[in-house]
């Protein structure tokens, strides 16, 4: 079952409580010769995407309808029997569906936090949907507010502005603005009136920052909501007609799928991406692919197709020009491939070509963020070729560079580094390196 985020959004906008939604279908259900006995715990079962039986769902219906002045249909709160409330893939669907997941994540909704991350065929099949046909032909809508390019324009350059903040101080701190740019201005956009040529742009534009908004839940350990922004990213991404953003998208769920220790699905996500954005893939975009699936089949124990992986990795780079590479492909720095690298020799236990390729990362310039987790990979390398003055150098110089930065992911960085360092605590420098990390880790968010 997936979190019910309509029913969510249309109980917030009521003003009623969960105890107060079960009292009037009750109420109402006697008045019609029904006898139910709904409570609070029955309410949030629904959110958490259980169906009342079909009578019950009249009620509750009818129970909103009264409460907010308009009427509210089973779809309209995703109580359709009809459906199994997972689809909404058809872009007239998805545009009402989609905000009211901004909407609820906005108002700090529990069936927004409690999002878990989908697995099997639920976690595949919008990769697979975005893959292949029926492609939209039409995506011009018609709703209350005229959408211009003065709006896309300034979508672009919201994503811009998140995207700098996340890279600053992590996501921790710039997701709550994210999302409230979404719920705020985003919503009515996808929402308004505009032709098939700017619907196209709109969900270009609109797709980026629900991809930033999913970075930054990633970021934040909210994987299960990451996933989901990161899915509706890929639909957008599809309406769009822009291939080489879905593959951009594609990419953050290989480094989700990473993260989540399913190297299989990581490998093929990236083989989906590859292959389906095919021409359309910027040499940025395909050396982060092969980067990525190099790292998912070296923790899988194949050393033969991690190495292949990332020689592709390599040779795609070579081959980036900056002016022709789409705006979400900027993080793709001088680096990154080495930093991947070390971290893929390091699984396949080749320390020392590892440690050049972690030096070499750090030796490049990189934004605020990526210097962390290049820093924190050259500690984990140093620590495993047990050059450890080197680790303690590494290792403080992470601690400087993560300062002022709020993520769980960083988190996770700082925690293993502590725990490699702990293992060799007898040397006094160590010991006092493995303390500065320590008092950072205790430090509330």
């Amino acid at each position: 079952m997936s979190p019910n985020h309509l029913l969510a959004a249309a109980l917030d906008d009521s003003g009623m409580s969960r105890a107060g939604l079960a009292q009037r279908v009750n109420a109402l259900g006697a008045r019609v010769g029904l006898t139910l006995h709904y409570d609070h715990t029955s309410v949030g079962r629904w959110l958490k995407g259980q169906r009342p039986r079909s009578r019950s769902i009249e009620m509750v219906c009818a129970v909103l309808s009264e409460r907010l002045g308009r009427e509210i249909t089973p779809q309209d709160v995703d109580l359709d029997t009809r459906t199994d409330g997972s689809s909404g893939t058809t872009l007239p669907a998805f545009v009402e569906r989609a905000p009211a997941l901004w909407t609820s994540d906005h108002r700090r909704a529990a069936t927004a936090q409690e999002t878990p991350a989908a697995v099997g065929m639920a976690a595949i099949a919008p990769v697979w949907e975005w893959e292949n046909p029926p492609h939209d032909i039409d995506v011009s809508h018609r709703g209350p507010v005229h959408v211009g390019s003065e709006d896309l324009e300034m979508l672009r350059g919201a994503r811009g502005h998140y995207v700098r903040m996340y890279q600053q101080v992590g996501g921790l701190a710039a997701r709550p603005r994210v999302i409230r740019f979404l719920a705020e201005n985003v919503t009515p956009a996808v929402r308004g009136s505009y032709p098939d040529r700017v619907g196209r742009e709109l969900f270009r534009a609109a797709g980026g920052l629900v991809a930033v908004a999913g970075i930054c839940s990633y970021d934040s350990d909210q994987q299960g909501l990451a996933q989901r922004y990161f899915h509706q990213a890929l639909r957008m991404a599809k309406a769009s007609g822009d291939h080489a953003f879905g593959g951009y998208v594609i990419a953050l769920l290989v480094n989700q799928a990473i993260h989540l220790r399913d190297y299989r699905q990581a490998t093929a996500f990236a083989e989906a991406g590859l292959r389906t954005a095919g021409p359309y893939l910027s040499p940025a975009l395909a050396a982060d692919l092969f980067a990525m699936q190099a790292k998912a089949f070296a923790r899988m124990r194949h050393p033969a197709a991690a190495r292949d992986s990332l020689s592709r990795a390599e040779e795609a780079f070579g081959r980036i020009r900056r002016a022709e590479e789409p705006p979400e492909t900027g993080y793709v720095q001088a680096g990154l491939v080495e930093a991947q690298a070390a971290e893929t020799l390091l699984s396949l236990g080749d320390h020392r070509p590892a440690l050049r390729y972690a030096e070499e990362a750090v030796d490049a310039h990189s934004h605020a963020r990526g210097r962390v987790h290049r820093l924190a990979t050259l500690t984990s390398v140093a620590i495993a070729c047990r050059n450890l003055d080197q680790a303690v150098v590494s290792a403080s110089a992470t601690l400087d560079a993560a300062q002022g930065m709020e993520s769980r992911r960083l988190s996770d960085r700082l925690q293993g580094m502590h725990r490699k360092l702990a293992a060799h605590t007898g040397a006094p420098a160590v010991r006092e390196v493995a303390e500065r990390v320590e008092t950072v880790l205790a430090m509330p968010y």
